[in-house]
Protein backbone atom coordinates (compact mmCIF):
# COMPACT_ATOMS: atom_id res chain seq x y z
CA UNK A 1 0.00 0.00 0.00
CA UNK A 2 1.45 3.42 -0.83
CA UNK A 3 0.30 6.71 0.62
CA UNK A 4 -2.20 7.47 -1.60
CA UNK A 5 -3.89 4.07 -0.48
CA UNK A 6 -3.92 4.05 3.48
CA UNK A 7 -4.38 1.01 4.88
CA UNK A 8 -7.81 1.02 6.75
CA UNK A 9 -7.23 -0.41 10.46
CA UNK A 10 -10.37 -1.29 12.87
CA UNK A 11 -10.00 0.89 15.50
CA UNK A 12 -10.15 -0.87 19.39
CA UNK A 13 -13.72 -0.21 20.19
CA UNK A 14 -14.99 -1.35 17.70
CA UNK A 15 -13.10 -4.19 17.39
CA UNK A 16 -14.19 -5.00 20.77
CA UNK A 17 -18.00 -4.20 19.80
CA UNK A 18 -17.45 -6.42 17.23
CA UNK A 19 -15.81 -9.81 19.57
CA UNK A 20 -18.79 -8.72 21.82
CA UNK A 21 -21.25 -8.94 19.27
CA UNK A 22 -20.00 -12.38 18.24
CA UNK A 23 -19.91 -13.54 21.95
CA UNK A 24 -23.46 -12.72 22.26
CA UNK A 25 -24.48 -14.23 18.96
CA UNK A 26 -23.21 -17.66 19.95
CA UNK A 27 -24.54 -17.28 23.94
CA UNK A 28 -28.13 -16.88 22.46
CA UNK A 29 -27.33 -20.06 20.36
CA UNK A 30 -26.28 -21.71 22.72
CA UNK A 31 -29.03 -21.66 25.20
CA UNK A 32 -31.33 -21.92 22.63
CA UNK A 33 -30.35 -25.18 21.22
CA UNK A 34 -30.49 -28.45 22.56
CA UNK A 35 -28.24 -29.57 25.60
CA UNK A 36 -25.02 -31.02 25.51
CA UNK A 37 -21.77 -31.01 22.76
CA UNK A 38 -24.20 -33.77 20.97
CA UNK A 39 -27.38 -31.48 21.06
CA UNK A 40 -25.21 -28.47 19.56
CA UNK A 41 -23.83 -30.47 16.77
CA UNK A 42 -27.26 -31.22 16.04
CA UNK A 43 -28.67 -28.26 15.84
CA UNK A 44 -25.37 -27.35 13.27
CA UNK A 45 -26.74 -29.76 10.98
CA UNK A 46 -30.43 -28.65 11.91
CA UNK A 47 -29.85 -25.47 10.14
CA UNK A 48 -28.16 -26.86 6.94
CA UNK A 49 -29.22 -30.25 6.61
CA UNK A 50 -32.72 -32.43 6.18
CA UNK A 51 -31.00 -35.43 8.81
CA UNK A 52 -33.52 -37.69 7.05
CA UNK A 53 -32.74 -40.78 9.05
CA UNK A 54 -32.56 -43.15 6.50
CA UNK A 55 -30.02 -40.82 4.56
CA UNK A 56 -27.85 -41.28 7.95
CA UNK A 57 -25.67 -43.23 9.93
CA UNK A 58 -26.59 -44.18 13.39
CA UNK A 59 -24.88 -43.78 16.50
CA UNK A 60 -26.73 -45.80 18.94
CA UNK A 61 -29.84 -45.58 17.21
CA UNK A 62 -29.47 -42.00 16.76
CA UNK A 63 -28.55 -40.22 13.64
CA UNK A 64 -25.23 -38.03 13.64
CA UNK A 65 -25.56 -34.26 13.22
CA UNK A 66 -25.61 -34.51 9.21
CA UNK A 67 -26.89 -36.94 6.78
CA UNK A 68 -24.47 -39.24 5.53
CA UNK A 69 -23.89 -37.23 2.60
CA UNK A 70 -23.24 -33.93 4.43
CA UNK A 71 -20.82 -35.68 6.86
CA UNK A 72 -18.34 -36.69 4.33
CA UNK A 73 -18.79 -33.23 2.37
CA UNK A 74 -18.11 -31.62 5.77
CA UNK A 75 -15.18 -33.85 6.51
CA UNK A 76 -13.92 -33.44 3.25
CA UNK A 77 -13.53 -29.43 4.42
CA UNK A 78 -11.90 -30.50 7.41
CA UNK A 79 -9.41 -33.04 6.07
CA UNK A 80 -7.99 -30.15 3.25
CA UNK A 81 -7.91 -27.80 5.75
CA UNK A 82 -5.61 -29.99 7.95
CA UNK A 83 -4.03 -31.23 5.09
CA UNK A 84 -2.94 -27.78 4.15
CA UNK A 85 -2.13 -26.70 7.20
CA UNK A 86 0.55 -29.94 7.73
CA UNK A 87 2.18 -29.82 4.68
CA UNK A 88 2.83 -25.94 5.25
CA UNK A 89 0.32 -24.72 3.35
CA UNK A 90 -1.17 -21.93 5.38
CA UNK A 91 -1.41 -18.78 3.19
CA UNK A 92 -1.51 -20.06 -0.51
CA UNK A 93 -3.38 -18.26 -2.72
CA UNK A 94 -2.85 -19.99 -5.87
CA UNK A 95 -5.64 -22.28 -7.14
CA UNK A 96 -4.50 -25.89 -7.82
CA UNK A 97 -2.89 -26.98 -11.06
CA UNK A 98 -5.27 -27.00 -14.14
CA UNK A 99 -5.37 -30.66 -14.78
CA UNK A 100 -5.84 -31.17 -10.66
CA UNK A 101 -8.52 -28.77 -11.18
CA UNK A 102 -10.48 -30.75 -13.37
CA UNK A 103 -10.25 -33.58 -10.94
CA UNK A 104 -11.22 -31.75 -8.82
CA UNK A 105 -14.45 -30.88 -10.99
CA UNK A 106 -14.68 -34.26 -11.42
CA UNK A 107 -15.39 -34.97 -7.54
CA UNK A 108 -18.14 -32.29 -7.24
CA UNK A 109 -20.10 -33.36 -10.48
CA UNK A 110 -19.53 -36.85 -9.18
CA UNK A 111 -21.50 -36.07 -5.97
CA UNK A 112 -23.87 -33.93 -7.64
CA UNK A 113 -25.21 -36.85 -10.30
CA UNK A 114 -25.28 -39.10 -7.15
CA UNK A 115 -27.25 -36.53 -5.12
CA UNK A 116 -29.67 -36.20 -7.99
CA UNK A 117 -29.80 -40.06 -8.65
CA UNK A 118 -30.92 -39.99 -4.82
CA UNK A 119 -33.62 -37.18 -4.76
CA UNK A 120 -34.96 -38.80 -7.66
CA UNK A 121 -35.89 -41.74 -5.57
CA UNK A 122 -38.02 -39.32 -3.00
CA UNK A 123 -40.45 -38.68 -5.90
CA UNK A 124 -43.57 -41.13 -5.60
CA UNK A 125 -43.00 -43.60 -8.82
CA UNK A 126 -39.76 -42.64 -9.63
CA UNK A 127 -36.81 -44.55 -9.78
CA UNK A 128 -33.17 -43.45 -10.22
CA UNK A 129 -30.27 -44.39 -12.33
CA UNK A 130 -29.04 -46.93 -9.34
CA UNK A 131 -30.20 -47.49 -5.48
CA UNK A 132 -28.90 -44.60 -3.85
CA UNK A 133 -26.79 -46.66 -0.74
CA UNK A 134 -25.15 -44.72 2.16
CA UNK A 135 -21.91 -46.20 2.05
CA UNK A 136 -21.67 -44.14 -1.84
CA UNK A 137 -22.97 -40.50 0.00
CA UNK A 138 -19.94 -40.00 2.16
CA UNK A 139 -17.44 -41.34 -0.60
CA UNK A 140 -19.02 -38.40 -3.19
CA UNK A 141 -19.48 -36.26 -0.32
CA UNK A 142 -15.89 -36.03 1.38
CA UNK A 143 -14.58 -35.88 -1.73
CA UNK A 144 -16.82 -32.78 -3.26
CA UNK A 145 -15.81 -31.43 -0.10
CA UNK A 146 -11.95 -31.50 -0.33
CA UNK A 147 -12.13 -30.11 -3.30
CA UNK A 148 -14.19 -26.91 -2.47
CA UNK A 149 -12.18 -25.76 0.19
CA UNK A 150 -8.80 -26.35 -2.15
CA UNK A 151 -10.50 -24.17 -3.90
CA UNK A 152 -12.04 -21.70 -1.17
CA UNK A 153 -9.30 -21.76 1.25
CA UNK A 154 -6.67 -20.18 -1.80
CA UNK A 155 -9.06 -17.31 -2.19
CA UNK A 156 -9.69 -17.05 1.84
CA UNK A 157 -5.70 -16.21 1.73
CA UNK A 158 -5.84 -14.23 -1.19
CA UNK A 159 -8.12 -11.88 0.17
CA UNK A 160 -6.86 -11.63 3.73
CA UNK A 161 -3.05 -11.58 4.07
CA UNK A 162 -1.27 -8.64 3.10
CA UNK A 163 1.53 -11.08 1.95
CA UNK A 164 0.01 -15.04 1.20
CA UNK A 165 2.33 -17.40 -0.37
CA UNK A 166 2.11 -17.11 -4.01
CA UNK A 167 1.80 -21.38 -4.42
CA UNK A 168 -1.26 -23.33 -5.47
CA UNK A 169 -3.16 -25.16 -3.07
CA UNK A 170 -2.11 -28.46 -4.91
CA UNK A 171 0.92 -28.87 -7.34
CA UNK A 172 0.35 -31.81 -9.41
CA UNK A 173 -1.31 -34.77 -9.73
CA UNK A 174 0.76 -36.81 -7.44
CA UNK A 175 0.35 -34.67 -4.52
CA UNK A 176 -3.83 -35.15 -5.19
CA UNK A 177 -3.21 -38.82 -5.35
CA UNK A 178 -1.25 -38.58 -1.97
CA UNK A 179 -4.02 -35.78 -0.27
CA UNK A 180 -6.92 -38.46 -1.59
CA UNK A 181 -5.45 -41.05 0.07
CA UNK A 182 -5.40 -39.18 3.67
CA UNK A 183 -9.40 -38.84 2.51
CA UNK A 184 -9.90 -41.80 1.52
CA UNK A 185 -8.87 -42.55 4.77
CA UNK A 186 -11.26 -40.40 6.98
CA UNK A 187 -14.19 -42.04 4.75
CA UNK A 188 -13.08 -45.46 5.82
CA UNK A 189 -13.69 -44.46 8.96
CA UNK A 190 -17.55 -43.61 8.54
CA UNK A 191 -17.64 -46.59 6.78
CA UNK A 192 -16.71 -48.43 9.28
CA UNK A 193 -20.20 -47.80 11.45
CA UNK A 194 -18.08 -47.87 14.73
CA UNK A 195 -20.06 -45.62 17.31
CA UNK A 196 -17.07 -43.81 18.82
CA UNK A 197 -15.72 -42.93 15.57
CA UNK A 198 -19.33 -41.92 13.99
CA UNK A 199 -19.61 -39.99 17.38
CA UNK A 200 -16.07 -38.03 16.55
CA UNK A 201 -16.14 -37.50 12.93
CA UNK A 202 -19.46 -36.29 13.60
CA UNK A 203 -18.76 -33.86 15.54
CA UNK A 204 -15.86 -32.85 13.20
CA UNK A 205 -18.08 -32.51 10.55
CA UNK A 206 -20.09 -30.01 11.94
CA UNK A 207 -17.10 -27.86 13.26
CA UNK A 208 -16.37 -27.65 9.55
CA UNK A 209 -20.13 -26.14 8.79
CA UNK A 210 -18.42 -23.65 11.11
CA UNK A 211 -15.14 -23.04 9.65
CA UNK A 212 -16.87 -22.84 6.48
CA UNK A 213 -19.38 -20.26 6.65
CA UNK A 214 -16.64 -18.45 9.63
CA UNK A 215 -14.30 -18.36 6.56
CA UNK A 216 -16.99 -16.92 4.05
CA UNK A 217 -18.30 -14.34 5.97
CA UNK A 218 -14.48 -12.95 7.63
CA UNK A 219 -13.94 -12.38 3.74
CA UNK A 220 -17.44 -10.30 3.10
CA UNK A 221 -16.44 -8.17 6.45
CA UNK A 222 -13.06 -7.59 4.92
CA UNK A 223 -14.13 -7.44 1.56
CA UNK A 224 -17.51 -4.84 2.48
CA UNK A 225 -14.83 -2.54 4.59
CA UNK A 226 -12.30 -2.36 1.34
CA UNK A 227 -9.82 -4.22 3.98
CA UNK A 228 -8.43 -6.78 1.48
CA UNK A 229 -4.66 -8.06 2.68
CA UNK A 230 -4.40 -5.93 5.34
CA UNK A 231 -3.88 -8.92 7.36
CA UNK A 232 0.20 -9.38 8.90
CA UNK A 233 0.30 -11.96 11.73
CA UNK A 234 -2.29 -14.81 12.20
CA UNK A 235 -3.03 -12.41 15.58
CA UNK A 236 -4.80 -9.73 13.17
CA UNK A 237 -7.28 -12.11 12.20
CA UNK A 238 -9.45 -12.52 15.48
CA UNK A 239 -11.38 -9.58 14.73
CA UNK A 240 -12.38 -10.59 10.96
CA UNK A 241 -12.94 -14.40 12.54
CA UNK A 242 -15.05 -12.91 15.01
CA UNK A 243 -16.98 -10.87 12.41
CA UNK A 244 -17.40 -14.42 10.91
CA UNK A 245 -18.53 -15.74 13.58
CA UNK A 246 -21.21 -13.61 14.19
CA UNK A 247 -22.76 -14.09 10.28
CA UNK A 248 -22.23 -17.74 11.06
CA UNK A 249 -24.27 -18.30 13.98
CA UNK A 250 -27.13 -15.52 12.71
CA UNK A 251 -27.65 -17.45 9.30
CA UNK A 252 -27.60 -20.74 11.56
CA UNK A 253 -29.66 -19.49 13.96
CA UNK A 254 -32.22 -18.04 12.23
CA UNK A 255 -32.71 -21.18 9.75
CA UNK A 256 -32.99 -23.43 13.05
CA UNK A 257 -35.25 -20.71 14.78
CA UNK A 258 -37.69 -20.71 11.89
CA UNK A 259 -37.65 -24.55 10.92
CA UNK A 260 -38.24 -25.41 14.69
CA UNK A 261 -40.88 -22.83 13.85
CA UNK A 262 -42.40 -24.44 11.09
CA UNK A 263 -42.30 -28.13 12.21
CA UNK A 264 -42.10 -27.64 15.97
CA UNK A 265 -39.26 -30.76 16.71
CA UNK A 266 -35.28 -31.05 16.65
CA UNK A 267 -35.96 -34.06 14.56
CA UNK A 268 -34.88 -34.27 10.97
CA UNK A 269 -37.40 -34.64 8.28
CA UNK A 270 -39.46 -37.53 7.87
CA UNK A 271 -39.93 -39.46 4.48
CA UNK A 272 -43.78 -40.62 4.28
Amino acid sequence: MDAAHPVRRISRTAALLIVIAAAAIFGVWVLGTPAGIKGKADAIGYAICHRIASHSFLINGDPMPLCARCTGIYLGVVSGLAIMFASGRRKVCQLPARPVMLILVLFVVLMAIDGLNSYITLIPGWAGAYTPHNALRPLTGIYCGFAVISFIFPVFNGVVWEQPTDARSINSLRELAGMCAVVGFVALLVLSERPTFLLILGLISTLGVVAMLTMIGSVLFLSVLRMENTIRAWRGLAVPLAAGVFVTFIEIGGIDAIRLFLTGTWAGFRLG
